[in-house]
């Protein structure tokens, strides 16, 4: 008789649920992060039950780990390698934790290289900053809301996703500060800048109301729900990017602001410390990539090499 696991491939294991519990209760990762896990070890699992029967944790060792990750990542992309290593590593140090092995095998997973990007990334410059800005309508509700939008981004640095979970209660209007919902369920208090501000005020002063519904940014049109994910602020940004004539290429629209900002600091001397802590980055590695536009700097102002009578 074929068993749950068999039926669905694993997809309804209790050590299925077990995991995205602990990735969302002990880890603390947003709800995204979690969607890159879980099927990673779904798929692990429902290998168990097709060539098993069901799922057994005892039966996994280091050689079989490898085994798997190598099989699982040939023809596919160096993200994807990533990624597929990370989840695994972060079962096997769950199974260890919770007494389901009695070895952690997560040091079994090999290591995945991510590389290190070669040049900084895609960004928008000061004027082409204010000139998305200038560009969006205030006539109507919708521009006022992709202003502040636009504003939070452009100020602030702040990710798609953390616009997202922008809650009214988040904005403290009597100490000037305004609370981001970062990565890990980490909420960080930022200044709420005077420009801002007004912008959200322009913006809040005719949203329609919901009371189900206590998103700063939402739909202008009934049902008023807040945004469905970072998509929808993309979508704002790539408008806002074609209305004024900036053209950008690649993906992480919204990014390119936080980028842009990034580079302002660097170029008015700012420190990768400073930077870090603007843009909230848990390690200065992930700050690092920026210290290619301090080359670049570098370059425009650097004098050629005297080769007559110096050396060669």
């Amino acid at each position: 008789m074929k068993t749950t696991e068999q039926k669905n491939g694993g997809e309804d294991h209790p050590l299925l649920s077990r995991y995205v519990s602990y990735l969302h209760n002990d880890c603390g990762l947003a709800k995204n992060s979690v969607l890159v896990y879980r099927p990673h070890v779904r798929n692990l699992l429902a290998e168990q039950v097709a060539s098993m029967g069901g799922v057994s944790v005892q039966a996994l060792d280091a050689s079989t780990i490898r085994k798997y990750l190598l099989d699982h990542i040939r023809g596919r992309s160096g993200e994807y390698a990533r990624l597929l290593a990370t989840a695994l590593r972060s079962f096997f140090r769950f199974l260890f934790l919770c007494g389901d092995l009695p070895r952690d095998l997560s040091a079994s997973v090999p290591t995945v290289c991510k590389p290190r990007p070669l040049a900084a990334p895609a960004f928008l410059s000061r004027d082409e900053i204010d000139r998305v800005i200038s560009a969006t309508e205030e006539s109507t509700l919708t521009g006022r809301r992709d202003r502040a939008v636009l504003l939070l981004l452009a100020r602030l640095g702040l990710r798609a996703g953390e616009i997202v979970l922008l809650e009214l209660e988040d904005i403290r209007w009597r100490t000037g500060e305004i609370s981001i919902h970062g990565k890990g369920r980490v909420i960080e208090p930022l200044p709420l800048l005077a420009e801002v501000g007004e912008a959200l005020v322009r913006y809040l002063r005719d949203a329609p109301l919901s009371r189900d519904c206590r998103r700063v940014f939402r739909r202008v049109y009934a049902p008023y729900e807040g945004f469905a994910g970072p998509a929808a602020v993309g979508h704002i940004v790539r408008t806002a990017l074609a209305r004024a004539g900036v053209r950008r290429s690649g993906r992480g629209a919204a990014h390119l602001f936080r980028h842009g900002l990034a580079t302002q600091m660097v170029r008015s001397g700012a420190t990768l410390t400073e930077i870090s802590e603007v843009l909230r980055h848990r390690s200065l590695n992930t700050t690092a990539v920026y210290t290619h536009l301090s080359f670049e700097a570098l370059r425009a102002v650097a004098e050629p090499w005297p080769v007559t009578g110096g050396v060669r």
